[in-house]
């Protein structure tokens, strides 16, 4: 599956960059400024993959039925505006990973869920993202993952067929959607997961414990 891979493609959001800090100090000022008392990162990390509705239930125990959701939701999204970068971290082991990608000549980018809203601004303010030959967001295409549209489009970007491509992320929605794409698919074990995952359950063609290993898989292949 990992023979005659062309580009890696990644999530963004628990599998190169840890933004758990920013994105739970944006939920957790909505909880003080109402008087409620914080919680510690603990609470909200295992959240983090699932964006505005994980955050926001941990927070006020909020689902995406409630009738309040939507004006919560944009309320957080102004926090984490304001906030984006200044907790925000890239994983350890990912700058060098995607230098040896690119001394390889492999192509790379990023398919996110994230809004263009937030996706753009980030990356722009990050270094790292300079040399990713494409940046999807979640609202690149009419779908969002698990759909493989976001995938297809990453590839189109980069002009390689999707069957020479990997995928990476830490969430299952991110496997399903690569294997509905052709794609080799690793779950990234290092990331968020969320409380009660299984990521060996999800169908990964392989799993990794940090981003230095992706590189022993592909030199494996």
């Amino acid at each position: 599956m990992f023979n005659n891979i062309q580009a890696v493609l990644f999530d963004l959001d628990g599998t190169l960059i840890d933004s758990a800090p920013d994105l739970g100090a944006a939920a957790d000022k909505m909880r003080v400024d109402r008087g409620l008392p914080s919680l510690p990162l603990e609470r909200y990390r295992p959240m983090a993959g699932a964006g505005a509705r994980g955050m926001l239930g941990e927070a006020f125990g909020m689902l995406p039925d409630h009738p309040d959701f939507l004006t919560m939701r944009e309320e957080f999204f102004v926090n984490y505006e304001s906030r984006m970068t200044e907790l925000t971290s890239i994983f350890d082991g990912v700058p060098e990973l995607v230098a040896q990608l690119l001394q390889r000549n492999l192509a790379w980018g990023v398919v996110t869920n994230k809004a263009a809203r937030f996706t753009e601004p980030l990356t722009r303010a990050i270094p790292l993202f300079a040399t990713a030959g494409a940046v999807v967001s979640g609202d690149t295409t009419p779908h969002a993952k698990p759909h493989p549209a976001p995938l297809f489009e990453a590839a189109a970007r980069l002009n390689i067929a999707p069957e020479h491509c990997i995928y990476v992320g830490d969430d299952e929605r991110d496997i399903a959607a690569g294997l509905a794409a052709g794609m080799g698919t690793v779950a990234a074990m290092y990331g968020y997961l969320g409380a009660k995952s299984d990521p060996l359950a999800w169908g990964a063609h392989a799993a990794i414990k940090s981003p230095s290993e992706l590189l022993q898989l592909l030199e494996g292949a």
